[in-house]
């Protein structure tokens, strides 16, 4: 039997968006009813950056272990990761988190629910066990999924949540992409000890990152052993039974683009790393007047409000924000949201100087505009780049490639873009999102006293 229930706000997804804007708007004293299909905690928490986080930490071990040998440290055992052990730790993080989060939700007063839904209304949804839900606003915060890719033997990929839980890892892996999950992954599985192949389409990899720096960063990958390929798109990814055995082994056809030539390589295991897109399609977004983009997501207005339907919200990777798809964007829109639905729309989102990282060994992190799109605004700006393998907080602990690349404008002196490669970018990287979305100038910055010796005491070399 159907029951219906009518809430001032529903929330679908249970990810920082979601939770930021639910929990705000019930101190607020809504009535607030929160959905989703997955165990509670959205993608960061227990599918994403958190558990990969974890894995990355393992990795670095590894990776100082084998730079340090010869300088100081002497490699009489090999140190290894135990992928058995390594996902045990890593569960240790993921595992509390569902049951913890619904707690969280019922002390504050929120009314959970498991299930898919979809809007039967405008403002009113069903869900898979028949319960019916009206509310004043809804907010759609359910993230992203991985692309599809429309090509034949495409279920035969793994999506990038399982490769966090394999209770094995396998011998030789072919990521698909040449994305930030891709890299992250590949650093992270040839350390562990795998064979690892990276197909990219594209003559450029990791597209939102300088390219002086990607290209400092691609060295080190093929210096690892992991093996590149340009240009490379993937035709079809066939499944072969092992004679004699359960197991099955893949082979994934592919071209190379720029040749017209065809390329083959088999794999224990096939990763999909070739992008993600929001999870809206079971929603049934037309009949409730939303509209959306297939790539970017529900279509909004300056206040992340619905263009087409002014009772709809949409935050982190379901909105077409023009927000990159991050964890701190998706919790800061979930604020916004949140703020417009208790006071009236009011707030607007501020997208200048927010970081983002690639964390692999070494990391890449950046903020701000990259040298061609500065160009292409008309900016005039001084450049200082360098290669800082040879600087003191790269040189001690044997990172061989680090650099940087910073944007100044010349008539105001302001940080247009900081690109980072090297030990601890992804903190360093922080302090010129800090100049650039407060407004510091570079000799302001400059002259800041900072802890000495760390690596955010180079700062003041690279302006």
């Amino acid at each position: 039997m159907s029951e219906t229930n009518t809430y001032d706000l529903i929330v679908i997804g249970t990810g920082v968006a979601a939770t930021t804007a639910a929990w705000k708007c019930r101190s607020a004293g809504w009535s607030v009813a929160i959905i989703d299909s997955r165990p509670f905690g959205g993608t960061c928490a227990l599918r994403g950056c958190d558990p990969k986080k974890v894995l990355v930490g393992a990795a670095e071990v590894i990776d100082l272990n084998r730079r340090m040998n010869g300088r100081g440290v002497i490699d009489t055992n090999e140190v290894k990761i135990n992928w058995q052990d390594l996902m045990r730790f890593k569960r240790s993080f993921t595992d509390p988190v569902p049951k913890e989060r619904e707690q969280q939700f019922s002390k504050a007063g929120l009314v959970s629910y498991h299930g898919r839904a979809r809007f039967i209304g405008e403002k009113r949804l069903k869900l898979d066990d028949n319960h019916t839900l009206n509310g004043g606003h809804i907010l759609l915060a359910t993230g992203a999924q991985p692309a599809r890719l429309n090509i034949p033997g495409e279920e035969n990929m793994i999506k990038s949540d399982r490769f966090l839980e394999l209770p094995e890892l396998p011998s030789k892996i072919v990521f698909v992409g040449g994305g930030y999950i891709s890299f992250e992954f590949a650093h992270i599985a040839v350390r562990a000890g795998a064979n690892v192949t990276i197909l990219h389409s594209g003559s450029r990899l990791l597209n939102n990152f300088e390219p002086y720096l990607v290209d400092m960063l691609l060295q080190r990958t093929c210096e690892l052993g992991i093996s590149v390929h340009l240009e490379t798109k993937v035709e079809s990814i066939e499944s072969i039974k092992v004679h004699n055995s359960n197991k099955i082994r893949f082979v994934v056809h592919a071209t190379n683009t720029s040749k017209n030539e065809k390329f083959t390589t088999d794999a224990d295991m096939v990763v999909h790393g070739a992008g993600r897109a929001p999870e809206l399609d079971d929603l049934d977004l037309a009949t409730a007047g939303v509209q959306s983009e297939k790539i970017r997501g529900v279509k909004v207005n300056e206040y992340l409000q619905s263009v087409s339907n002014p009772a709809v919200y949409a935050a982190g990777d379901a909105a077409a924000s023009g927000g990159l798809p991050l964890t701190p964007v998706a919790e800061y829109e979930g604020e916004i949201v949140a703020a417009n639905l208790i006071g009236g729309n009011h707030v607007k989102p501020n997208y200048e100087g927010i970081p983002s990282a690639v964390f692999t060994i070494p990391s890449l992190a950046s903020v701000g505009l990259q040298e061609d799109a500065a160009t292409r605004k008309g900016l005039h700006f001084r450049i200082k780049k360098a290669d800082t393998a040879a600087w003191y907080s790269s040189r001690r602990i044997g990172e061989k490639y680090s650099g940087f690349k910073v944007l100044i404008e010349e008539d105001t002196d302001r940080i247009l873009g900081a690109h980072l490669l090297g030990p601890h970018a992804e903190e360093v990287i922080n302090i010129f999102s800090i100049a650039i979305r407060l407004g510091i100038k570079a000799a302001d910055l400059k002259q800041t006293i900072i802890s000495y010796p760390t690596n955010s005491s180079d700062i003041s070399y690279m302006l």
